[in-house]
């Protein structure tokens, strides 16, 4: 089933551990949505080169690009009824949005060189360091994507204002 996407994001200030925080936040709502059956996928946006991003996301048929001789399933099929959890989603560029758009919208996904949608079913939980608003009113981020992500928000606060390390 899908659910809502959730977005947790930490306030200005620390960021030391704050992967692993947002990481663990993903994970509790994994393991409380009705996706929890299956291992969580996680995406880092900010490490994927654009060129591969697609590739990575929505999978590619063989001989779609250069050095692609086989098959490969992309990270959206293989979060199929489970949580597909994107850290870095502000990093992502306009162009990737358009087409993670599509997906959201038609919960669809056409491998790269191929002609086949494909229907997926997954949870979505989204992270980023950006304030996505901010970035949404200066153009850098699609308003259209931020309204589908923005089912709900979880604004984490700063490690030096948190107790609960031993979680963390």
């Amino acid at each position: 089933p899908v659910e809502h996407p959730r977005v947790p994001r930490p306030r200005a200030g620390d960021r030391q551990r704050v992967e692993v925080q947002r990481h663990r936040v993903a994970q509790a709502l994994h393991e409380s949505s009705a996706c929890c059956g299956r291992e969580m996928v996680t995406v880092d946006g900010g490490t994927l080169q654009e060129t591969l991003f697609e590739s990575e996301i929505f999978g590619h048929e063989r001989g779609a690009f250069t050095n692609a001789e086989r098959q490969k399933k992309g990270l959206i099929e293989e979060a199929e009824g489970s949580t597909l959890f994107l850290d870095e989603i502000g990093d992502m560029p306009l162009t990737l949005q358009a087409v993670l758009l599509r997906v959201l919208e038609t919960r669809r996904v056409i491998p790269l060189g191929s002609r086949v949608e494909e229907a997926v079913d997954i949870g979505l939980v989204c992270a980023s360091h950006h304030p996505l608003r901010q970035l949404v009113s200066r153009g850098m981020f699609r308003a259209d994507l931020f309204f589908r992500l923005s089912g709900m928000t979880v604004v984490l606060p700063p490690l030096r204002e948190r107790s609960d390390f031993e979680w963390v």
